[in-house]
């Protein structure tokens, strides 16, 4: 079968069920599951579980595969044929269904267990996404954690939850043997994905073959219960595990239908592996894009637009150093995305020229672009169309702050007084006066409630409110007239200079400058007289050679600085080929990393 631009689809990998027939309950509990009838249905689309209802995250798998059991599920790239073209192999929601029991069977019979705490290390694709519900299917706390920030890191991140086991591919046990001998010793379990040199570990094919083709009766966790460990990213801090319960996954599911109005049927191209897993949950096809996920900014365009045309993509999220490159390649061929409805852009402040871009040159008249705000912590908090974000783009110019927008039903959004201290409870006193510029803080059914193993860390971010928290998210910015929520940078990233704050959002000043591609501000010195430096990232082929090119180039932005009172105390400016970015989205700088580099050349 041919899916639109003529690439071909091809058949589910080789050993897996057919479609055939799809199963007439798929996902249903053995006849001796003890729950009621009640709490064996699938997920309830109109009602969200209370904490104590019963709940399992893979139940909306199992809705969706009893809905649509023949609709593309999970859509993989694979070779081209002598004629060009791209081939695709799909895997329906009754397959990926089937694929999902069949790992819960296995991991079972290799002796997982309801509460272990699980360490899934396996390239993004359809055995992840398999194995990231099976987990979920067994009562097993997955634990997820970024490989693109260094096995080293990611071994005192996994000493940190303690886990039971390890679902990885051989590289990965490997790489773990050598660093982390100590936390392997403790493991019950060690799971082998895929073939590879590494010897260790029972092998998952192994088991998968002694497994029969049956469903798998859930787990009957409640809404309340743990279902994951998901490690932040690490790009302004160490990296932290974060408490996911079931009941937070659903609020996810629930709000991103809602919100933006994602039905099922509906074709995502993620370039965040987080979230397709979303999408498969909302009964939309994920067409997998051909990128290196580790590395989202050495994305080839031309594939990207290549997908969306091919399958009629409808939505799609990336960073902005995703949807930048392929907003200039569009735009340089004249290239419309007729099918895309939403562009999701997050992971970094998105500029404003890159929503003008998309939305004059890119994308039809009735789509938009979307900046979901939040983070690991909590998401999503609040949103705001491109369309409607126009009408600040000239404050965000001017350093005022980037608008994201009004808070998504059910989340509360307050700014309180910027301090780095714990705070023991909530009190409206904390309470900055409207329009002020304070720390964000929010709560709600997508809020977690701690980080795994690390009280303080807790005890810093959270502010206990009766039975419910508020989460710090750890930004500075400001409720307009309008209920609006504005973003002025990181509360870490601010400059305390002896002239008053300087906040991240200043550098959109300096971004107007034709040459440059992005720039940061940095405080060099201790608070409250820190010195303001700003680094300035050129675009390509723009990067200052000699000492009057430099000289010239940075006359040229203290003067844009100088026209503009919030930036005027800014006299100091390097330039770097390019600045750090953080490893998930690369795009987030890392502005303590410049910090540490200016404070060695002012």
């Amino acid at each position: 079968m041919s899916a639109a631009g003529g690439a071909t689809l091809t058949p589910p990998p080789p050993g897996e069920p057919g479609d055939a027939e799809p199963p007439s309950a798929p996902g249903a509990p053995a006849d001796d599951d003890p729950r009621p009838r009640s709490a064996r249905l699938p997920v309830n689309l109109e009602t969200a579980p209370g904490p104590d209802d019963a709940f399992n995250t893979a139940d909306w798998v199992t809705r969706r595969a009893g809905e649509a059991p023949f609709r593309r599920a999970i859509v993989t790239p694979g070779a081209r044929g002598k004629d060009g073209r791209r081939t695709y192999e799909q895997v329906t929601f009754a397959q990926l269904e089937r694929m999902i029991d069949r790992r819960a069977h296995a991991l079972t019979r290799l002796g997982v267990q309801r509460g272990e705490r699980v360490v899934l290390l396996v390239p993004f694709g359809v055995e992840f996404v398999a194995l990231v519900y099976a987990l979920f299917k067994v009562g097993a706390v997955l634990v997820l954690i970024d490989p693109g920030m260094g096995a080293r890191a990611m071994v005192r991140c996994l000493e940190q939850v303690s886990p039971a086991g390890l679902v990885a591919v051989p590289k990965a046990h490997a790489a773990l043997a050598l660093l982390g001998r100590g936390l392997l010793r403790g493991l019950r379990h060690r799971v082998r994905v895929g073939r590879g040199l590494w010897p260790g570990g029972a092998s998952l094919e192994r088991a998968l073959a002694g497994t029969p083709d049956a469903p798998f009766p859930c787990v009957p966790t409640r809404a309340g219960d743990e279902a994951a460990v998901l490690f932040t990213s690490g790009s302004t801090g160490p990296a932290k595990g974060v408490v996911y319960e079931h009941g937070v996954f659903d609020a996810q599911v629930r709000h991103l239908s809602r919100v933006y109005g994602i039905a099922p049927g509906e074709v995502d191209l993620p370039a965040l592996p987080a979230f397709a897993l979303f999408s498969v949950a909302l009964g939309c096809t994920v067409v997998l894009p051909d990128m290196d996920f580790a590395r989202p900014s050495r994305l080839d365009p031309a594939r990207f637009v290549e997908a969306i045309q091919d399958h009629g993509v409808t939505y799609a999220f990336g960073s902005p150093a995703v949807w930048g490159p392929v907003a200039d390649h569009c735009v340089a061929r004249s290239i419309r995305l007729s099918s895309l409805r939403r562009v999701f852009m997050a992971g970094a402040p998105v500029p404003p020229r890159l929503h003008e871009a998309l939305l004059a040159r890119v994308l039809s008249a009735g789509a938009d672009t979307h900046t979901p705000y939040g983070a690991t912590e909590a998401l999503p908090v609040a949103t705001i169309s491109g369309r409607e974000l126009a009408a600040t783009f000239g404050e965000a110019r001017a350093g005022v702050g980037t608008c994201v927008g009004r808070p998504v039903p059910g989340v509360d959004v307050r700014v309180i007084r910027i301090t780095d201290e714990p705070i023991a409870a909530w009190s409206d006193d904390l309470l900055v006066a409207p329009g002020e510029v304070g720390e964000v803080v929010v709560r709600g059914d997508v809020v977690t409630r701690r980080y795994d193993a690390l009280p303080e860390a807790t005890a810093r971010a959270k502010i206990p409110d009766g039975e419910r928290v508020w989460h710090r998210m750890g930004d500075v910015g400001f409720l307009d007239p309008d209920g609006r929520l504005w973003f002025c940078g990181r509360k870490g990233h601010r400059v305390e200079a002896e002239g008053g704050r300087l906040l991240s959002a200043l550098e959109a000043v300096f971004d107007e400058h034709p040459r440059v591609r992005r720039c940061a501000l940095v405080g060099v010195g201790q608070p409250p007289a820190q010195r303001p430096v700003l680094v300035v990232e050129p675009l390509p082929g723009h990067f200052p050679r000699g000492r009057a090119a430099r000289e010239a180039f940075t006359r040229e932005l203290l003067v844009l600085g100088g026209a503009n009172p919030r930036t005027a105390s800014i006299k100091d400016v390097l330039f770097r080929r390019a600045l750090p970015v953080d490893v998930r989205h690369n795009a987030k700088i890392r502005r303590e990393v410049l910090a540490a580099w200016a404070a060695s050349r002012v």
